[in-house]
């Protein structure tokens, strides 16, 4: 039994927990763990476990999950699941990266998928990025319509990679559209604290910011709170905040979840870099919005940029540098 502070189970009716680790028959379902630095309801976590839970409905997988390990109890984590038998063992190492590499190389039979700034490692230590920078480039676009202001806001869980290119991304989504537009940033030092979010949105709007775009969950509830517009990113938040998110930056996992199962099923090895299939040419991230906020003249640049996105024909800049 694991000694997490809560422990889950998901089993795919068809699910056989005692084939061998890796190389599984086409269609038997596939046993994978995951272990989540954050609560599941975390916006980042929750996308993870949605696509997950959704693949077992599927019978594509088996899940089994643990929510809210400490980065000190991380790596025995990972390899209770590796030696309980998880074919894949999900993860996130960006503040385990030595500790969660260390842990894979004593594993060589087991696929391990890492959330992770680093590179893929032998053939079992797989990576993906959270790129879902094309919607909020689009989200961008739109805000520069909406403002009255000109100056935008932001609040960032870290200044990693994956942190920092959703920033810039909408940042150059607004000055396609207004390239005087100034900006502000907040980085709140944790990755889900939702009353430090709403704190860092409520000092950029005071300081004269009108729209958030909000890397972590709680800055809604300062633009709510002081009545002005947040963009959300991974998940949709309309429905949550319907008068202040008029769009959200929707990462969906679900993608790479196929492709790395493939991979699992085939005997492929998994140690290669999966963020392609966060792409919006994977579905792997999309814009969603409140035509009903949104002037209606500036729905149509956005979705010629859109359709150029998808084809190929745009790409939207990726820029990991810290936002100043």
């Amino acid at each position: 039994m694991l000694r997490t502070n809560r422990r889950h189970l998901l089993l795919a009716a068809a699910a056989s927990l005692a084939l061998p680790t890796l190389l599984r028959a086409q269609g038997t379902p596939v046993r994978v763990a995951g272990v989540h630095a954050s609560p599941v309801e975390n916006a980042w976590n929750s996308r993870v476990h949605l696509a997950l839970q959704q693949a077992a409905e599927q019978g594509l997988i088996s899940y089994e999950f643990s929510e809210g390990i400490a980065a000190t109890d991380y790596p025995r984590a990972l390899r209770e699941y590796a030696e309980s038998g998880a074919q894949l063992v999900w993860g996130e190492s960006y503040a385990v990266e030595n500790e969660a590499r260390e842990v894979a190389a004593d594993y060589p039979e087991t696929a391990f998928l890492m959330g992770s700034s680093g590179q893929p490692a032998g053939d079992n230590f797989g990576t993906f990025g959270t790129y879902n920078h094309e919607a909020a480039y689009l989200a961008g676009m739109l805000a520069a319509h909406i403002s009255q202001t000109g100056r935008f806001g932001s609040v960032g869980a870290y200044p990693i990679p994956e942190v920092n290119l959703l920033i810039n991304a909408f940042r150059a989504g607004v000055r396609e559209v207004n390239p005087e537009a100034t900006f502000s940033n907040v980085f709140i030092g944790a990755f889900f604290d939702p009353a430090k979010a709403k704190e860092a949105a409520v000092a950029q709007i005071d300081g004269g910011a009108d729209i958030l775009f909000g890397e972590r969950i709680g800055t809604a509830d300062g633009a709510q709170e002081r009545g002005a517009k947040a963009i959300g990113s991974l998940a949709d938040y309309a429905s949550r905040y319907p008068e202040t998110v008029f769009a959200s930056a929707v990462w969906n996992f679900g993608p790479t979840v196929e492709a790395v199962v493939a991979d699992i099923q085939a005997g492929n090895p998994v140690g290669r870099d999966y963020t392609e299939y966060s792409f919006m040419r994977h579905g792997g991230n999309e814009l969603t919005f409140d035509a009903a906020q949104v002037p209606a003249d500036a729905i149509p640049a956005m979705e010629a940029r859109r359709e150029e996105i998808v084809s190929g024909a745009f790409e939207v800049p990726i820029d990991a540098s810290e936002p100043a």
